[in-house]
């Protein structure tokens, strides 16, 4: 099962503060907006989204179908099935795609033993 790009959300006090603080790590903006209180940042293949307002706490996120240059992969595995997949594994899922259609953008989302929240978020 190909969950697809790994990413940490982080929920953070000030945004433009914690861009400035990333980019003297050498994270570069590749997404986002500050006026829509979050921005996506890159160094490498490393990638940490920044939400202000957004969550409560910080998420584990990934995204199938996604590149590292933000474009769409031609196969991948579609998070319904990743969805399907994790159920069967007897993992509980606390935000399903009931909702979302046969296809195209959808969500889930998890929890592991801790607690953390994980976020399968497909784009496409």
């Amino acid at each position: 099962m190909d969950l697809g790009i790994f990413s940490m959300s982080l929920t953070v006090k000030d945004l433009p503060a914690s861009k400035a603080f990333y980019e003297k790590l050498g994270f570069e903006q590749t997404g986002g907006d500050l006026e829509a209180n979050y921005l996506i940042m890159m160094n490498g293949e490393a990638v940490v989204g920044l939400f202000h307002g957004m969550f409560e706490k910080n998420i584990l996120t990934f995204n199938p179908g996604l590149r590292l240059e933000g474009k769409q992969m031609e196969s991948f595995t579609d998070v319904r099935d990743i969805e399907r997949t994790i159920r069967e594994r007897g993992l509980e899922i606390t935000h399903g795609t009931a909702e979302a259609g046969d296809s195209g953008p959808a969500h889930i989302v998890l929890e592991d033993p801790d607690g953390n929240p994980i976020l399968v978020d497909q784009f496409f």
